[in-house]
Protein backbone atom coordinates (compact mmCIF):
# COMPACT_ATOMS: atom_id res chain seq x y z
CA UNK A 1 0.00 0.00 0.00
CA UNK A 2 2.84 2.41 0.85
CA UNK A 3 4.52 1.66 -2.43
CA UNK A 4 1.30 2.35 -4.35
CA UNK A 5 0.76 5.68 -2.57
CA UNK A 6 4.40 6.66 -3.17
CA UNK A 7 4.23 5.61 -6.83
CA UNK A 8 0.95 7.53 -7.27
CA UNK A 9 2.53 10.71 -5.82
CA UNK A 10 5.59 10.31 -8.04
CA UNK A 11 3.45 9.73 -11.14
CA UNK A 12 1.03 12.52 -10.24
CA UNK A 13 3.78 15.12 -9.74
CA UNK A 14 3.54 16.22 -13.36
CA UNK A 15 -0.24 16.28 -13.49
CA UNK A 16 -2.13 19.55 -12.96
CA UNK A 17 -4.43 18.11 -10.28
CA UNK A 18 -1.58 17.01 -7.99
CA UNK A 19 -0.86 20.55 -6.82
CA UNK A 20 -4.53 21.05 -6.04
CA UNK A 21 -4.68 17.89 -3.97
CA UNK A 22 -1.51 18.83 -2.08
CA UNK A 23 -2.90 22.32 -1.46
CA UNK A 24 -6.14 20.89 -0.09
CA UNK A 25 -4.25 18.45 2.17
CA UNK A 26 -2.04 21.28 3.43
CA UNK A 27 -5.09 23.48 4.09
CA UNK A 28 -7.13 20.92 6.00
CA UNK A 29 -4.12 19.62 7.97
CA UNK A 30 -3.77 23.04 9.58
CA UNK A 31 -7.31 23.00 10.89
CA UNK A 32 -8.59 19.45 11.38
CA UNK A 33 -7.07 16.72 9.15
CA UNK A 34 -4.46 14.38 10.72
CA UNK A 35 -2.19 13.76 7.70
CA UNK A 36 0.58 16.34 7.05
CA UNK A 37 1.23 17.63 3.52
CA UNK A 38 4.76 16.18 3.68
CA UNK A 39 3.17 12.89 2.56
CA UNK A 40 2.73 14.49 -0.86
CA UNK A 41 5.39 17.22 -0.74
CA UNK A 42 8.30 14.80 -0.40
CA UNK A 43 7.49 12.35 -3.22
CA UNK A 44 6.32 15.12 -5.55
CA UNK A 45 9.51 17.09 -4.92
CA UNK A 46 11.58 13.96 -5.47
CA UNK A 47 9.85 13.38 -8.79
CA UNK A 48 10.22 17.03 -9.80
CA UNK A 49 13.13 18.62 -7.87
CA UNK A 50 12.88 21.63 -10.18
CA UNK A 51 9.40 22.36 -8.72
CA UNK A 52 10.29 21.78 -5.05
CA UNK A 53 10.19 25.50 -4.24
CA UNK A 54 6.84 25.89 -5.98
CA UNK A 55 5.46 23.02 -3.90
CA UNK A 56 6.90 24.58 -0.73
CA UNK A 57 5.26 27.90 -1.58
CA UNK A 58 1.94 26.18 -2.22
CA UNK A 59 2.15 24.26 1.06
CA UNK A 60 3.08 27.40 2.99
CA UNK A 61 0.24 29.52 1.59
CA UNK A 62 -2.43 26.84 1.95
CA UNK A 63 -1.17 25.79 5.39
CA UNK A 64 -1.37 29.36 6.69
CA UNK A 65 -4.83 29.77 5.13
CA UNK A 66 -5.93 26.55 6.82
CA UNK A 67 -4.34 27.84 10.02
CA UNK A 68 -6.61 30.88 9.86
CA UNK A 69 -9.59 28.49 9.66
CA UNK A 70 -8.20 26.63 12.70
CA UNK A 71 -7.76 29.97 14.47
CA UNK A 72 -11.43 30.82 13.86
CA UNK A 73 -12.49 27.36 15.04
CA UNK A 74 -10.65 28.07 18.29
CA UNK A 75 -11.95 31.63 18.58
CA UNK A 76 -15.60 31.13 17.66
CA UNK A 77 -16.40 27.41 17.65
CA UNK A 78 -14.26 26.18 20.52
CA UNK A 79 -17.14 24.91 22.65
CA UNK A 80 -18.38 22.67 19.85
CA UNK A 81 -15.89 21.84 17.10
CA UNK A 82 -12.66 23.10 18.73
CA UNK A 83 -13.06 21.21 22.00
CA UNK A 84 -14.02 18.04 20.13
CA UNK A 85 -10.90 18.28 17.92
CA UNK A 86 -8.64 18.98 20.91
CA UNK A 87 -10.08 15.96 22.74
CA UNK A 88 -9.73 13.85 19.62
CA UNK A 89 -5.99 14.60 19.58
CA UNK A 90 -5.63 14.11 23.35
CA UNK A 91 -5.29 17.77 24.32
CA UNK A 92 -8.72 18.47 25.81
CA UNK A 93 -7.54 18.62 29.42
CA UNK A 94 -4.38 20.57 28.55
CA UNK A 95 -5.97 23.50 26.74
CA UNK A 96 -6.07 25.75 29.83
CA UNK A 97 -2.35 25.21 30.41
CA UNK A 98 -1.79 25.92 26.73
CA UNK A 99 -3.81 29.13 27.03
CA UNK A 100 -1.73 30.32 29.99
CA UNK A 101 1.49 29.49 28.15
CA UNK A 102 0.27 31.65 25.26
CA UNK A 103 0.05 34.67 27.53
CA UNK A 104 3.81 34.52 28.07
CA UNK A 105 5.28 32.55 25.17
CA UNK A 106 2.71 32.83 22.35
CA UNK A 107 5.09 33.88 19.57
CA UNK A 108 7.63 31.19 20.45
CA UNK A 109 4.92 28.52 20.63
CA UNK A 110 3.67 29.39 17.15
CA UNK A 111 7.19 29.56 15.68
CA UNK A 112 8.56 26.39 17.26
CA UNK A 113 5.50 24.21 16.94
CA UNK A 114 4.83 25.42 13.41
CA UNK A 115 8.17 23.98 12.32
CA UNK A 116 7.81 20.62 14.08
CA UNK A 117 6.02 17.46 12.99
CA UNK A 118 3.33 17.89 15.66
CA UNK A 119 -0.17 18.52 14.34
CA UNK A 120 -0.26 22.22 13.48
CA UNK A 121 -4.01 22.29 14.04
CA UNK A 122 -3.34 22.16 17.80
CA UNK A 123 -1.46 25.45 17.52
CA UNK A 124 -4.03 27.10 15.28
CA UNK A 125 -7.06 26.15 17.39
CA UNK A 126 -5.28 27.05 20.64
CA UNK A 127 -4.19 30.39 19.17
CA UNK A 128 -7.81 31.29 18.43
CA UNK A 129 -9.02 30.03 21.79
CA UNK A 130 -6.29 31.98 23.62
CA UNK A 131 -7.25 35.09 21.62
CA UNK A 132 -3.72 35.53 20.30
CA UNK A 133 -3.77 38.56 17.95
CA UNK A 134 -4.66 37.43 14.42
CA UNK A 135 -2.15 39.48 12.38
CA UNK A 136 0.90 38.37 14.42
CA UNK A 137 -0.47 34.81 14.31
CA UNK A 138 -0.58 34.93 10.50
CA UNK A 139 2.90 36.49 10.26
CA UNK A 140 4.43 33.93 12.65
CA UNK A 141 2.64 31.10 10.84
CA UNK A 142 4.09 32.28 7.51
CA UNK A 143 7.58 32.23 9.01
CA UNK A 144 7.22 28.88 10.80
CA UNK A 145 5.48 26.97 8.03
CA UNK A 146 7.64 28.60 5.37
CA UNK A 147 10.81 27.59 7.18
CA UNK A 148 9.59 24.03 7.48
CA UNK A 149 8.49 23.59 3.88
CA UNK A 150 11.33 25.57 2.29
CA UNK A 151 13.94 23.62 4.25
CA UNK A 152 12.43 20.43 2.86
CA UNK A 153 12.35 21.99 -0.63
CA UNK A 154 15.98 23.02 -0.38
CA UNK A 155 17.07 19.53 0.68
CA UNK A 156 14.90 17.79 -1.91
CA UNK A 157 15.98 20.16 -4.67
CA UNK A 158 19.64 19.77 -3.83
CA UNK A 159 19.79 16.08 -2.91
CA UNK A 160 16.69 14.82 -4.73
CA UNK A 161 18.21 12.06 -6.86
CA UNK A 162 20.26 10.62 -3.98
CA UNK A 163 17.33 10.93 -1.58
CA UNK A 164 14.95 9.31 -4.06
CA UNK A 165 17.26 6.36 -4.56
CA UNK A 166 17.72 5.91 -0.80
CA UNK A 167 13.98 6.31 -0.12
CA UNK A 168 12.92 3.86 -2.80
CA UNK A 169 15.34 1.19 -1.57
CA UNK A 170 13.94 1.32 1.96
CA UNK A 171 10.51 2.93 1.70
CA UNK A 172 9.06 1.02 4.65
CA UNK A 173 11.93 2.04 6.91
CA UNK A 174 11.66 5.74 6.04
CA UNK A 175 7.87 5.76 6.44
CA UNK A 176 8.32 4.12 9.84
CA UNK A 177 10.92 6.71 10.83
CA UNK A 178 8.56 9.49 9.73
CA UNK A 179 5.66 7.96 11.67
CA UNK A 180 7.81 7.60 14.79
CA UNK A 181 8.88 11.26 14.54
CA UNK A 182 5.25 12.36 14.08
CA UNK A 183 3.95 10.26 16.98
CA UNK A 184 6.92 11.29 19.13
CA UNK A 185 6.15 14.94 18.41
CA UNK A 186 2.51 14.47 19.39
CA UNK A 187 3.37 12.62 22.59
CA UNK A 188 6.14 15.09 23.45
CA UNK A 189 3.74 17.99 23.04
CA UNK A 190 1.16 16.30 25.25
CA UNK A 191 3.70 16.22 28.09
CA UNK A 192 5.07 19.72 27.53
CA UNK A 193 1.71 21.41 28.14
Amino acid sequence: MLRRLYDWCIAAAGKPYASWIMGVVSFVESSFFPIPPDVMLIPMSLARPDRAYYYATLCTVTSVAGGVLGYFIGAYLYDSVGLWLMQLYGYGDKIDAFRHAYAEWGAWIILLKGMTPIPYKIVTIASGFAAYPLIPFIALSCVARGMRFFLLAFLLNRYGPQAREMLEKRLGLWVTVGAVILVGGIIGTMYLF
